[in-house]
């Protein structure tokens, strides 16, 4: 039987699939129709110091074979999130984890110290929303490095940092966040895209730009990995973009990621993992494979 434990520092998952924040919502809601005994993790939509209301409609549209969306991280504010999700978050089937976002550095920290009265097994830092106005903080090292120390003084649990593809440094990005205190990175986020209809000649998002996301930034998120695992070989990563089949994230872990993060295809297939899972373990046992942490790093250079 194959073992599907992975590591990322010093938390152990069950299976290397991380179900992506913005993608099951508050994970509790998402309990009737997806089996999170799959995930090796689950986290949250991102939540921030006080409500953000997001952008006005339309804010999703399907772009070749993906999706662009513009929500804006639309959430109630940490305090009304507590409220009415904390005690929940212990019945989830997997271990959930929080996500942080915030306008200025002291918003993350703020989020993070809030979040410690809930059960989360760790807090990922959202660096690299596209959504939101000026520049994600994941395209400066010392602007990531601010923020990450400012959730490292927050909270001891461990810290996932969600770096972006859109950064051209991705490699001393990720190095900044490492060492300002983050425990693994979370490569990558959605791609900033744009999309307009010619008929109408209107933006298919209210606000121009989003997030793009889906199969068609794969590429994209496999080049990504390999820098990051280039510049740092024993960070841990949870490699992310356009996975909806078990051989997607092979790719990703072959590219040198630790484990999986599943996005977008959620909307698709709410039971997703559990055809990954399967595809993992078929894939596996077809390649003498016992650990699939023996995948990571391990493509075949020419």
């Amino acid at each position: 039987m194959t073992d599907t434990k992975v590591s990322l520092g010093p938390v152990t998952l069950a299976t290397p699939l991380v179900a992506a924040s913005g993608t099951v919502g508050s994970v509790v809601e998402f309990t009737s129709t997806t089996d999170f005994s799959k995930y090796g993790a689950a986290v949250v939509k991102s939540v921030a110091p006080e409500p953000w209301e997001g952008r006005p409609a339309p804010r999703i549209a399907p772009v070749v074979n993906g999706m662009l969306n513009g929500i804006g991280i639309q959430n109630p504010g940490i305090d009304e999130w507590i409220v009415s999700y904390g005690d929940q978050v212990a019945d989830i089937e997997t271990d959930v984890w929080g996500s942080v976002v915030a306008h200025d550095v002291d918003g993350f920290g703020r989020v993070a110290a809030a979040m410690e009265s809930v059960p989360f097994a760790a807090i990922e830092v959202n660096l690299s929303c596209p959504n939101l106005d000026g520049l994600p903080f994941a395209l400066d090292a010392s602007s990531t490095a601010e923020v990450i120390a400012s959730v490292r003084a927050a909270t001891e649990r461990p810290i996932g940092a969600k770096l972006t593809s859109d950064a051209y440094n991705i490699g001393e990005i990720a190095s900044a966040a490492v060492d300002a205190g983050a425990d693994w990175l979370v490569v990558a986020n959605t791609v900033r895209g744009a999309s307009i209809d010619v008929a109408t000649r209107r933006p298919l998002l209210s606000g121009l730009i989003g997030g793009y996301s889906g199969e068609p930034i794969r590429p994209i998120a496999v080049r990504a990995i390999l820098d990051v695992r280039a510049a740092l070989p024993d960070v841990p990563i949870v490699g992310c973009g356009g996975v909806s089949h078990a051989d997607h994230a092979v790719e990703l872990m072959l590219a040198g990621a630790d484990a999986i993060g599943i996005g977008s295809a959620h909307f698709a297939d709410p039971r997703i993992a559990t055809k990954i899972m399967r595809g993992l373990e078929r894939y596996a046992r077809r390649n003498g494979i016992d650990r699939l942490a023996e995948l990571k790093g391990a493509y075949e250079p020419w």
